[in-house]
């Protein structure tokens, strides 16, 4: 039997090198080329099959086993986001506004590693891996890009692999929950018109403050009474602007969140409310309002019987970690638009450290991890794909 632990041990150097080096010079999503070029180049060095170029600045490697057997697809995102980094690491960026503070840096390097210690065994895999290191995964559609540039396509992937080094569990935990694991986002946008208007007068103007405010209070109440105590939701109001001055009641103020859900039901449900709520309340206060809704990733949703088969991997492979198979998240993910068509699992690698203060949330501007996590998100990935492929 294959030690991937150890293998990934022993790479464990290569990793953290390529960690640190994205880390060091971050990309936003469809502007990942420094990062893309060193993916290629390193896959190119292990005489894989390699096609860049997908989904923009997408890049996807073929490893054919010895036998034929099924298609595995493991996927890896690569972007960064636009924060000032405050880590003071070594490592920090040297791109002024840009930062890995997700932890896509770690998955770039954990895909190569998996390439490596994959690529040394072909001799037992039954099969393709098809690695797939992704761009734009912040929200702007690389999934969908990659999908549309036939990333599911030629060859099919029978099953989808994907992973994420996760703050908000401890170095040493490794989530594998089957169904639902990380939420459908929605994103809003309300704008409420009144009359404007002299604030020593209101009664001559319309206000679309009061309105606004009522608005934002009112919309807890459709998570607190329209969606079951036993089901999940989330809607968040997380922007709000309208005046310019401390006399004058403003024409329009504008409003911007978020809706997550799980189920399909649940969110038809909620909008329903969000929408018959706004209108009402704004109506009922003199002022009209606009609702968008744009729609930005559905649920992950893991395939039971391959979050199973997962779950047995890392008892086996990771014995000195604890699995956890109940663990959700409100957080969104763009790999479920692939998990939409190609059954998968998607698994959480713990890499928070508090002792070490390793423990700030993802997209906070002092956001690190562990990197003993790249050794097991290494481990675990190469070890599920070989198992399926066996």
């Amino acid at each position: 039997m294959i030690d991937f632990l150890q293998e990934a041990e022993q790479l464990f150097g290569y990793t953290q090198d390529l960690r640190r080096d994205f880390h060091r010079f971050p990309e936003i999503g469809f502007q990942e080329y420094r990062t893309a070029g060193i993916v290629a180049r390193e896959l190119n060095n292990l005489g894989l099959e390699v096609t860049t170029g997908v989904g923009k600045t997408g890049v996807v490697a073929l490893l054919e086993g010895e036998k034929p057997g099924p298609v595995a697809l493991l996927r890896f995102d690569m972007d960064a986001l636009p924060i000032n980094e405050e880590t003071g690491a070594e490592y920090a960026s040297q791109n002024t506004g840009l930062m890995h503070a997700c932890g896509h840096d770690g998955h770039t390097a954990i895909g190569l590693t998996v390439a490596r210690m994959l690529n040394a065994h072909r001799k037992d895999l039954a099969g393709t891996v098809k690695l797939v290191f992704q761009p734009a995964e912040e929200g702007l559609g690389g999934a969908e890009s990659m999908i549309v540039d036939g990333v599911l396509q030629n060859p099919r992937p029978d099953l989808t692999l994907s992973l994420h080094l996760w703050n908000e569990a401890p170095i040493g935990r490794i989530s594998v929950t089957p169904g639902p694991a990380m939420a459908a986002a929605d994103v809003f946008r309300i704008q409420v018109t009144g009359k404007g208007g002299h604030g020593a007068n209101p009664h001559l103007a319309v206000d679309p403050v009061l309105a606004a405010a009522q608005i934002v209070t009112a919309l807890q109440s459709i998570v607190a009474r329209n969606v079951s105590p036993l089901k999940s939701a989330v809607i968040s109001v997380t922007t709000i602007h309208g005046g310019e001055a401390f006399n004058v009641i403003p024409p329009v103020v504008k409003m911007e969140g978020t809706i997550r859900t799980f189920e399909p039901q649940v969110r038809e449900r909620l909008l329903e409310r969000f929408y018959q709520l706004i209108q009402s309340i704004a109506g009922g206060l003199g002022c009209q309002a606009h609702i968008e809704i744009l729609h930005i990733t559905p649920p992950v949703i893991n395939d039971v019987q391959l979050s199973a088969r997962v779950g047995q991997v890392t008892k086996s492979v990771l014995p000195e970690c604890e699995l956890a198979t109940d663990y959700r998240t409100m957080g969104s993910e763009d790999m479920a638009f692939m998990m939409q068509e190609i059954p998968g699992c998607y698994f959480f690698i713990g890499s928070a450290n508090s002792e070490r203060g390793l423990d700030y949330s993802h997209h906070h501007p002092k956001f690190d991890v562990d990197e003993r996590a790249l050794v097991y998100g290494s481990a675990l990935m190469a070890a599920a794909a070989a198992d399926f492929l066996k």
